[in-house]
């Protein structure tokens, strides 16, 4: 056990420590095994974390021991700049000394200051008492990122310039061929159009565009090179060209237009080619007369000095806008292809350590010499991009070398450059992607190297990834991969071209070439370019949170064609993330999957709930043996694939699911006698996680995918006892206090990707009621901290709204009501539906009663007044307006009007007990045993029947297996938690498979009345535990473990007969309050031992049907009988 040398000792209690080597080595080991040890090393809830901002990270551990009612006496931290310093006890930058606590969660680090790209090392010891110390800790770390901007080292935003693609075809006009009347009823045929254009000398090109649209198909050209095909003219493929044209030269624009269907209909095509330059006007062509049009296919037609004089003027129709296509989107098909860009650079020193901190927006991937650096998906997290991004940090050390090295990026659209057209689903657009990049090096004589992003990089589009978005899917073609791009000996060849040789009896490469006995070459130049300086996003933060990766691989369990050459697969599980693709074919071929929740009855595709999201990847063979292929920069949620185009016999290992989330801990297990339940908990698991994309979203099959605050007020709570969600929760808070306006507006959704401000009460509470539970699972005060001020502005802003301590603000009122019929999606009784300002007003009286609660933890004595006077109006104000004393219920009686009173502690005390039984009489007479709130009732429904006696009620209503509830959902196939309650019958346009919207508070109940585990709010994190199971109905046991920052906590319990058996488990530092069930014999042993016999145990008392015990840290087994 080695000294620490420090010149810095804050509280340092030195005659402890200083005397430690006086000890013997045999009373060392003793007491090291008598005090536990210290394990679980975390900085900010992280383990090791790598670039992070905090300029005093907060340092936890977990105390470890096998004896009984342990608890820590005091702690000593020790940090050193080096994991050499550290080993040799010297503690260069923080020795804590002994502090007398037993705070051993989110400390404070209190050191010298910290720098920016440096590593720190720390471990820690605890005392279990006065005089019994553990050994040190293993060794932890963490590494500062970018303190400062100007720690980038000078790095610049590269990629290439946006383009405003606000009404990108006005002006433009829709042509055809000339013949008959095509905006009416166009003949079934193809149309070929083509236009020379020569781009002028002397002009350099900043950017370049061809983006088109047509009815029922337009297929573009670039010369001989495919841009690919449009078949909705609702919606514009648009199409970056900057690196395939040069000034000075002339090129061929073509179309082709395909109409089919059985009878004429109406036809043509639309599009415009655009270039801006560095100074000047732009050059703008867009389709008009001047267009040559013909009828008939001919060779060679898309090429320079093809004659055309036998072609014809094409028709102008009228530009676009006119009937019958009306408004024609703009930004719906971004899928542009990613930016892959490079910088090749040499290492001349010795390296000791290197790190690169960069920022890829939207979605980005890095390489090093050739390989992916790190694991991670879908980087970097999402944010309110004008107000912040983030950036990411990675050791590299292992994979730079001395000498020629190279780094690439791969950058997509991500949600930065995903914006949407507002026919299904409008969404922000906050520029191109773009990237900053410091690879920092170390070298071992002590000097520092940097390589940054700057005008030196190349880039190209031209890579196999045609097209990239994260709800239309990926286009890839493996014959256009880019070997060794990312590598220092890379040459890009010169007018390569891929022969595709005799294409008869294959799959068509292009339906625009219909001649099967043509010879198709398709030009593919990866023409690597200087990159842009671009404009920045709002200023970078470093990514705190877990990054994405693929945590699961899963496997079909049957196929089956649902018609020639379509086969749909069945991966037995509704997920989110993407398939793996295995398959063996001829260059050219092309496979397409495409991704749904449901089937229809003949077994295909149910697609109607998707709106405008295309959810479909596609994958060109290179023709070389076996190939394998996963998508990178999209993702889906699905349980069926169809897959057209697959060569040879099919097979299930052709395709493996591949499950893409936050890579969060998983916190929670829970398991029961009753498998309905055990389902129900898996459902949630797969429904909470498939939600994860940085944010809590909701939807991840359709175009909406968004951060909706009203969803997830009390499920956060709920989906912490299934995965550690600290760091997530913060940072979506975050997200919200970004995305508020400077009145205190807050929005419905965050990020405001969707930019809806409707100043209701309910969605927007989240931002107040989420920190409470944060504070309360993990112990942690500085969301709340965090918040404070951005949450008064709002609750100010909303009091314009309040007339007589009543607000009537709601948008949305209990959303999803269970319908009368089982078609409809929504309730259309108006008996069913609660008051609009009953819902807004109590929810406002909660929050000012949380504001109380937060202005005392934080030590403002005159807010807390302030908000205990202010909530005291509003609670008589509601009583006043809406309890009808007579009857004993709020308002019409529902559900919902019940829950809220009785949840937020409005209901009179006098009153208690009658609203109670009007609302158990609602549930068991009028809905039969079944639920009848929607979303924002549902979140707290389950807490208030069992905290006021009625626990078998919910367990009725979460094991009916009829319409409706939970139940219901399980005995229908539901692998996930529907959005609806009864998706299986719902309109189909409505419904989602994927979506833990009607969650409610089941997960919490389940865990903290189930199985009895809760945390004490008074001692929040855990450090209390409330232990009080509900063996209720017919279930015989329930079994939950759940890591909370000071351990492992279990229940266990089995009912038989007239005994109950428990095995307990409190980790070292907590304690619990037990509520052991009374039996016939009232007989209460421990590890079979009298209670006065078992160390750890004081009874406390007996109340009621319970005998309630204190109980230490450590293992015990209760019975009772």
């Amino acid at each position: 056990m080695s000294e620490y040398i420090s010149t810095n000792h804050p509280q340092r209690s030195p005659s402890i420590f200083t005397n430690v080597l006086a000890f013997t080595v045999t009373l060392m080991v003793t007491a090291c095994m008598a005090g536990g040890s210290a394990t679980d090393l975390r900085c900010e809830h992280l383990v090791n974390p790598l670039g992070i901002d905090a300029v005093k990270p907060r340092l936890s551990w977990v105390m470890k021991t096998d004896a009984r009612a342990q608890s820590q006496y005091a702690y000593q931290v020790v940090v050193a700049s080096s994991d050499s310093e550290l080993s040799k006890g010297r503690a260069d930058l923080w020795d804590s000394g002994q502090i007398q606590s037993s705070q051993s969660i989110l400390v404070p680090y209190a050191g010298k200051p910290l720098e920016s790209h440096k590593e720190y090392f720390w471990k820690v010891r605890v005392w279990s008492d006065a005089k019994t110390v553990s050994s040190w800790s293993k060794p932890a770390k963490w590494c500062m990122g970018v303190l400062a901007a100007s720690d980038f080292g000078g790095a610049m935003w590269i990629g290439l310039d946006e383009q405003d693609i606000t009404n990108v075809l006005a002006d433009t006009c829709w042509i055809s061929f000339p013949e008959g009347d095509p905006a009416k009823a166009g003949p079934i045929e193809t149309n070929w159009f083509r236009k020379e254009i020569h781009i002028p000398p002397h002009r350099k090109i900043r950017r370049a565009m061809f983006q088109y649209t047509g009815d029922n198909e337009c297929h573009g050209w670039l010369g001989e090179f495919d841009l690919g095909a449009k078949n909705n003219f609702k919606t514009v493929k648009w199409n970056d060209i900057t690196t395939r044209i040069e000034s000075g030269k002339t090129y061929v624009f073509g179309l082709v237009g395909r109409n089919e269907d059985t009878n004429e209909n109406p036809a043509g095509v639309a599009g415009l080619m655009s270039v801006e330059f560095t100074t000047g006007a732009p050059m703008i062509v867009r389709t008009d007369e001047g267009w040559k049009a013909s009828k008939s296919f001919a060779n060679s037609w898309n090429k320079l000095g093809f004659d055309d004089s036998k072609w014809v003027a094409a028709k102008a129709l009228g530009q676009v806008g006119i009937e019958p296509w009306g408004e024609t989107r703009t930004a719906d098909d971004r899928r542009f292809p990613p930016r892959w860009l490079r910088k090749e650079f040499v290492v001349e020193k010795k390296i000791k350590r290197a790190t690169v901190s960069y920022s890829g927006l939207g979605s980005s991937e890095l390489y090093l010499n050739g390989a992916k650096v790190g694991d991670a998906v879908l980087s970097p997290a999402l944010s309110q991009y004008n107000k912040r991004a983030f950036y990411v940090t990675h050791d590299v050390t292992k994979q730079l070398k001395r000498g020629a090295n190279a780094l690439g990026a791969v950058l997509s659209a991500g949600r930065y450059a995903s914006d949407r057209g507002k026919i299904h689903a409008g969404r922000l657009n906050f520029g191109s992607p773009k990237l900053l990049l410091l690879l920092r090096v170390e070298y071992t004589d002590g000097s520092v190297g940097e390589v940054v992003s700057d005008a030196s990089w190349k880039l190209t589009t031209d890579g196999p990834i045609i097209a990239s978005g994260e709800f239309d899917g990926e286009e890839y073609d493996a014959r256009r991969e880019l070997k060794g791009w990312s590598k220092p000996d890379y040459s890009p060849p010169n007018n390569f071209q891929w022969f595709l040789g005799d294409i008869r009896g294959q799959q068509e490469i292009s339906r625009s070439l219909s001649d099967p006995n043509t010879k198709v070459t398709l030009e593919a130049l990866p023409r690597w370019k200087p990159v842009q300086l671009v404009s920045a996003p709002g200023p970078l933060s470093a990514q705190m949170i877990e990054p994405i990766r693929v945590t699961q691989t899963i496997h079909p369990i049957s196929y089956r064609e649902v018609k020639p050459g379509v086969l749909v697969y069945d991966m037995g599980q509704n997920m989110v993330g993407w398939c793996r693709l295995r398959v063996k074919g001829s260059a050219g071929l092309t496979v397409q999957m495409r991704f749904a929740e449901t089937v229809n009855p003949d077994g295909s595709l149910c697609m109607a709930n998707l709106r405008g999201a295309q959810v479909t990847d596609t994958y060109t063979l290179q023709g070389r043996g076996k190939e394998v292929w996963e998508p990178r920069f999209t993702y889906h949620s699905f349980r069926y694939v169809e897959v057209t185009g697959l060569p040879g016999i099919a097979t299930l290992a052709a395709l493996e699911g591949r499950v893409v989330n936050d890579d969060m801990t998983r916190a929670g297990v829970f398991k029961c006698s009753n498998e309905l339940l055990n389902q129900l908990y898996t459902n949630v698991l797969w429904g909470t996680r498939g939600n994860y994309r940085s944010i809590p979203t909701h939807c991840p099959q359709r175009d909406e995918r968004q951060g909706w605050l009203g969803d997830r007020s009390e499920e956060c709570r709920g989906e912490s006892y299934v995965f550690d969600n600290s760091k997530l929760y913060a940072k979506w808070m975050q997200e919200i206090s970004d995305s508020q306006k400077l009145s205190g507006s807050l929005p419905d959704i965050a990020p405001a990707y969707w930019p809806i401000y409707s100043d209701n009460v309910i969605w927007p509470s989240t931002f107040v009621i989420v920190p409470n539970i944060l504070h309360r699972q993990y112990g942690d005060i500085a969301p709340i901290a965090a918040n404070y001020n951005c949450a008064k502005l709002w609750l100010d802003y909303m009091n314009r709204f309040m007339t007589n301590g009543i607000i009537a603000k709601d948008s949305y009122g209990d959303w999803h009501v269970p319908p009368e019929e089982m078609k409809l999606s929504h309730s259309k009784d108006p008996e069913g539906h609660t008051d609009k300002a009953l819902l807004a007003t109590s929810y406002f009286y909660n929050n000012l009663k949380l504001m109380e609660r937060y202005a005392n933890l934080l030590g403002k004595a005159d807010e807390t007044t302030r908000y205990g006077k202010w909530a005291g109006e509003v609670k008589s104000a509601f009583n006043n307006k809406f309890l009808n004393r007579e009857l004993g219920y709020y308002d019409k009686g529902s559900q919902t009007s019940c829950v809220l009173a009785l949840a937020f502690g409005l209901v009179p005390n006098d009153m208690h007990e009658k609203v109670f039984k009007q609302l158990v009489n609602k549930i068991t007479n009028e809905t039969n045993g079944h639920i009848g709130t929607g979303l924002i009732g549902g979140q707290y429904l389950c807490r208030v029947l069992s905290d006021n006696g009625r626990a078998d009620l919910v367990y009725k209503m979460a094991t009916q297996k009829d319409y409706l509830g939970w139940g219901y959902m399980t005995t229908n196939g539901a692998t996930p938690i529907w959005k609806l309650w009864n998706s299986n019958t719902a309109d189909p346009t409505l419904k989602s498979g994927n979506r833990d919207i009607l969650v409610g508070d089941l997960i919490i109940w389940i865990n903290e009345y189930l199985a009895g585990i809760s945390a004490d709010p008074t001692q929040p994190g855990f450090k209390h535990i409330v232990m009080k199971p509900h063996p209720v109905g017919d279930l015989k046991s329930a079994k939950a473990t759940y890591r909370s920052p000071y351990g492992m906590i279990l229940s266990d319990w089995r009912k038989d007969g007239r005994k109950f058996e428990w095995d307990v488990e409190i980790p070292a530092n907590s304690t619990a309050t037990v509520f052991v069930p009374k039996m016939a014999k009232q007989s209460l042993t421990e590890s079979g031992n009298p209670l006065g016999q078992a160390q750890g145990v004081k009874l406390l008392r007996s109340e009621g049907d319970r005998i309630i015990l204190r109980l230490g840290s450590g293992k015990y087994h209760l019975k009772s009988e």
